[in-house]
């Protein structure tokens, strides 16, 4: 299987169909396949197909999900794409630095790229639950992006990372690995469980804190079982 394939592109709640093919489009030009969207407002249709370009096989394989949780649950790197700065300030990545981070990690398991809203992009509670986000550096005095464009320019630093990974001739090798997304919510569901018993928790500020601090941390899957087996042991002797 090609480390590409472990890429994955997801779009949410996207208003057009057109705009999902165009997507496609983007994304095979780029070699990556592998598309999923959540609760798209309207289905796949001939227009989609029409812009796709050649591009019908990343329509006809993509998986439909009814929300972002699920779409992401099996992936153990989420990137979400982001024109909102002021409080990402700490999780901002670049273009080119998102292209190599993906490239890197996608060697040990999914890695998802995401891209919201055509008028709003993601939520703040979407945008919480990825580890890194994704801005284009476009002119301050007019940087309208439409949903396929923003689509191309990711996929084209995956694949100069890509290219340029495979042109070294070094094999795709770290010797770690990560929790899906779906494992760190069963983790961020636990501490704030005990921590509110315990009294530590009283109100979503410090959880909110806590979430940010963990992700910026990018827990490895035997640090994520440690923190979980700690606060077992703070169960048991309460």
């Amino acid at each position: 299987m090609s480390i590409l394939d472990q890429i994955q592109i997801i779009l949410v709640e996207t208003s057009l169909p057109a705009n999902i093919g165009s997507a496609a489009r983007a994304m095979k030009t780029m070699g990556l396949t592998h598309l999923r969207l959540v609760a798209p407002k309207q289905p796949i249709d001939e227009q989609a197909e029409a812009l796709s370009a050649g591009a019908k096989d990343v329509l006809d394989n993509a998986q439909i999900y009814p929300t972002f949780d699920e779409a992401i649950a099996d992936c153990q790197l989420v990137i979400g794409t982001s024109a909102r700065l002021r409080h990402l300030q700490n999780s901002l990545i670049e273009p080119r630095d998102c292209g190599e981070l993906v490239i890197k990690r996608a060697n040990l398991g999914k890695v998802a790229i995401v891209f919201g809203r055509e008028r709003i992009g993601l939520t703040n509670e979407e945008l919480l639950k990825c580890h890194y986000h994704l801005n284009f550096p476009t002119n301050p005095d007019y940087g309208s992006l439409n949903l396929a464009m923003a689509v191309q320019l990711a996929c084209y630093e995956i694949r100069m990372a890509y290219l340029q990974k495979t042109a070294e001739k070094q094999p795709f090798v770290e010797a770690k690995e990560y929790p899906t997304a779906e494992a760190l919510e069963h983790f961020f569901a636990h501490t704030e469980r005990l921590y509110k018993e315990l009294g530590f928790i009283r109100n979503d500020a410090v959880m909110l804190k806590l979430r940010r601090l963990y992700q910026r941390a990018e827990l490895e899957t035997n640090e994520l079982n440690l923190l979980r087996g700690m606060l077992t042991a703070v169960e048991k002797s309460n």
